[in-house]
């Protein structure tokens, strides 16, 4: 058998971080023996745990303490990372470690310093002159530059459960489903929100067609109205069918008493053309050929907006970044000062988004499937709160919340 020492120290029971390691010990037939455990005795005060771990195999051992080190578990040996050139523009040395959205610390010339910033599915380059240590997609790396391998020298720092008071994303767990009630959870948001936008914070949402096609998008106006949207992420399709939904009162040709209008399947490439002769949404919105809708409410309201196409796009519309790569680049920007996130009723973008957030965002995700609730806030098990139920009723009632009383 072979075996090592790990150590835990922080809010580790309450976080559930204690049985996370033991489970991921025991799950890939390893064993453990806890040489000391020291539990806080107030809610304030940390616990610490120091673990003999053992495993038939030192390759089995090794991916062992990876999947631990992810958890926020230590060596007792406090090792400098392994460092290797990458061997071509785009291309990470082999065995390169992989990064989480945890914030991670690297050990260079006996000095740990933070990697900047905390990313899913990255790679981290570090420069000695510094040192400095960042995490760099494989389009951000060029040849020559040191790349850490193996997971020496590399500690990872969970987020913990808070110990000062609470809020909505402390004491729910997990996702609530569509059985459940949720009016209490939705005045509980609106009180987060209204302390973030106190606070100065930025809050961001992430937006698909169905915002429209449910008749929901004369909420969300309301909430970017009222000051608590700072940032916009959608597709081309929805500042599209938002712009058909003003313009013709129409989504792919349905009306919203749900008939099919005259001619209404040709209203989608008209708005689309609309837009582009009119020099895209700020435009058609100074012309006053755009009068309402969600992208109107951004215009005035001075939201900053991210639209994004895809392959499927007619047009596309004036100022959507078709370009995958500089749109992920992006999204990475304006996603840096972010505090509280708010995916809805869109699968694929609310997954890009969450994979870019640092662990510390707060992040609600809306949908009506709950496969898809669940795969956007996976990666945020502190800080996510999962609702599964239609979009319009949810936003309807978070936006009654948040008006001003008279």
């Amino acid at each position: 058998m072979f075996s090592e020492t790990i150590e835990l120290r922080g809010h580790i029971i309450d976080s559930l971080i204690l049985p996370k390691v033991l489970d991921q010990i025991l799950t890939r037939g390893a064993n453990f023996k806890i040489a000391e455990i020291k539990i806080g005795q107030r809610r304030a005060d940390q616990s610490f745990a120091r673990i003999e771990v053992s495993a038939e195999t030192s390759e089995a051992l090794d991916e062992l303490l990876l999947r631990l080190r992810q958890h926020g578990a230590e060596l007792g040996e406090r090792a400098n990372v392994q460092l290797a050139k990458a061997p071509a523009d785009g291309v990470f040395p082999a065995d390169f470690y992989v990064t989480t959205n945890q914030q991670t610390f690297v050990r260079v010339g006996g000095k740990e310093i933070e990697v900047h910033r905390a990313m899913m599915d990255s790679a981290i380059a570090v420069d000695r002159k510094g040192p400095a240590a960042r995490a760099v997609k494989f389009f951000d790396v060029d040849k020559g530059d040191e790349i850490v391998v193996g997971h020496q020298g590399v500690r990872v720092v969970p987020v913990q459960r808070a110990t000062s008071g609470t809020d909505v994303f402390q004491f729910i767990n997990a996702n609530i489903g569509a059985d459940e009630p949720k009016s209490a959870v939705i005045r509980e948001l609106a009180n987060e929100l209204k302390r973030a936008r106190a606070a100065g914070a930025k809050i961001a949402v992430v937006v698909g067609p169905a915002i429209v096609r449910t008749g929901a998008g004369e909420h969300l106006e309301r909430l970017i109205d009222l000051g608590y949207v700072q940032r916009l992420f959608a597709g081309n399709a929805f500042a599209v069918y938002d712009a058909e939904r003003a313009l013709f009162g129409t989504f792919l040709g349905v009306s919203s008493e749900h008939a099919f209008a005259a001619k209404g399947h040709e209203n989608h490439m008209r708005a689309i053309n609309t837009l582009r002769q009119a020099g895209g949404i700020a435009a058609a919105v100074e012309k006053k050929l755009l009068t309402r809708g969600v992208m109107h409410a951004c215009v005035k309201q001075h939201v900053d907006v991210v639209l994004t196409g895809s392959i499927r796009d007619e047009g596309p519309i004036p100022g959507v970044t078709t370009d995958v790569i500089e749109g992920q680049k992006i999204m990475r920007d304006k996603l840096t000062d972010v505090t509280h996130v708010f995916l809805l009723g869109t699968v694929q973008l609310s997954m890009a988004v969450a994979a870019m957030l640092a662990p510390t965002v707060k992040t609600v995700c809306v949908d009506i499937d709950p496969s898809a609730v669940e795969k956007a806030v996976e990666h945020q098990p502190l800080q996510s709160l999962g609702l599964v139920t239609d979009i319009e009723p949810f936003l309807r009632e978070l936006a009654d919340s948040l008006a001003p009383t008279t």
